[in-house]
C-alpha cells in the first residue's frame, strides 16, 4: 500500500518499511509520529486531503545534514561575508498505513 504525505512543507512517497528524511519533528528516538495529512493513498485522492487515513512512523534518529557555504559579495564595494548552515533532520521509518 502506497501513500503520499505531506509534513514539513514536502510531500513524501511512502509505503509500510520505508526510511523518510524530513524536517526536524519534536519527539524522542523511538516515539511515534502520525501523519494526518494523507494526499493520495493507492489511486484514491483527496481534495486536498483524504479523511479517515494516517500513517504511523517511529522516530529513529536526529541529526543535522552537510554544510552548506553561502557567500554574499558585493564587487567594487569591498563587501564580502561566508555563511554556512546545516539544516536539521529527522529520520522517520513508516510502521503502518491506516
Amino acid at each position: 500500500m502506497k501513500a503520499i504525505i505531506e509534513t514539513g512543507g514536502k510531500q513524501y512517497a511512502v509505503e509500510e518499511g520505508s526510511e523518510i528524511y524530513v524536517e526536524k519533528l519534536d519527539g524522542n528516538v523511538g516515539d511515534k509520529v502520525t501523519f494526518d495529512k494523507v494526499l493520495m493513498l493507492d489511486a484514491k485522492v483527496g481534495c486536498p486531503y483524504l479523511t479517515g487515513v494516517k500513517v504511523i512512523g517511529e522516530i529513529v534518529k536526529h541529526g543535522k545534514q552537510r554544510k552548506i557555504k553561502v557567500f554574499k559579495y558585493n564587487p567594487k564595494k569591498n563587501y564580502h561575508k561566508t555563511q554556512g548552515h546545516r539544516q536539521p533532520y529527522t529520520k522517520v521509518v513508516i510502521k503502518s498505513i491506516k
